[in-house]
């Protein structure tokens, strides 16, 4: 069981004394598990049930933290302990369905992982978790959150410290919401001096980086980045990618923009491009400080 030394979770005991086990949304960071925290990798590879998409599953099988695809019968998986973990695919459209069996299982005693890249609090699976406990009358199920590396932190480190300052994240995608509303957030981003990262940027970057563009110098830097994380194993593009390059000459790397792994981070009037003997970096510091500040 996953609550066996992982987290404060496990098994529960009900009003009518049966143990029931715990439903944990696990962000997985950018999916290789040398990213991930000590605590997701506890809990998935002693979870009853992993949920998980094809992709993540491949993933997270590289470092053993689930049982490699030859020992997998039919969705079940043999661990080199000889015991049994059940792992499900997870898809976009299936969402709410897993939610529910995610509920049944745990209400029958099981510890579930259900996985969702980057942190579940960030555009990711947690809200979903909560909105269908509410709808399914769920307030039996134990549920916890265990958090992840989230692709602005993870495309920061790879450019250097553009993030020490104030910082924001907006999503590009109107799926639940109108393009008016993600133009308001932008733009007050950009007036009130925000670093801003952008994320879903498949969905309409070119006029997201112009509403900015707007409200903020051309010369400020900009940093595209790909499968932050990911290496070699970058689903976008050459595997995984970086390119500093300015507001102004944002859409202009069409070909560096690759879909859903690709994110872009937008400097304020204090980023600058740094270089060393190595490469290019950005760097924001904090409050303007100096080195006479420390």
């Amino acid at each position: 069981m996953a609550g066996d030394g992982a987290t404060g979770g496990g098994e529960r005991p009900t009003d009518d004394g049966e143990e029931t086990g715990t439903l944990y949304v696990v962000g997985i960071g950018p999916g290789l598990p040398h990213a991930m925290t000590q605590e997701a990798k506890d809990v998935i590879s002693t979870a009853d049930c992993v949920v998980a998409s094809n992709l993540y599953q491949e993933f997270l099988r590289k470092d053993g933290t689930l049982p490699p695809e030859t020992a997998t019968d039919g969705g079940v998986a043999t661990k080199s302990d000889g015991s049994e973990q059940e792992i499900v695919r997870s898809s976009m459209g299936q969402q709410v369905e897993l939610a529910r069996e995610a509920f049944e299982r745990v209400r029958d005693g099981q510890d579930v992982a259900h996985v969702s890249g980057g942190d579940p609090n960030v555009y990711g699976k947690s809200d979903l978790v909560f909105t269908m406990a509410e709808e399914e009358d769920a307030t039996d199920v134990p549920i916890e959150i265990v958090p992840g590396v989230t692709a602005a932190l993870g495309g920061a480190a790879n450019l250097g410290a553009p993030l020490s300052n104030d910082f924001c994240t907006v999503s590009l995608s109107d799926k639940w919401r109108g393009w008016d509303e993600i133009e308001e957030k932008l733009r007050a981003a950009a007036i009130s001096g925000f670093v801003i990262v952008l994320y879903n940027c498949w969905r309409d970057y070119e006029r997201a980086i112009e509403v900015v563009r707007e409200e903020r110098a051309d010369h400020v830097p900009v940093g595209i980045f790909n499968d932050a994380g990911r290496g070699e194993s970058g689903r976008n593009l050459d595997d995984e990618t970086h390119t500093i390059t300015t507001l102004g000459e944002a859409t202009d790397h069409d070909e560096k923009v690759g879909g859903m792994g690709t994110s872009i981070l937008v400097g304020n009037h204090e980023t600058t491009v740094w270089s060393n003997d190595d490469r290019e970096f950005l760097v924001t510091p904090r409050g303007g400080r100096d080195v006479d500040d420390f």
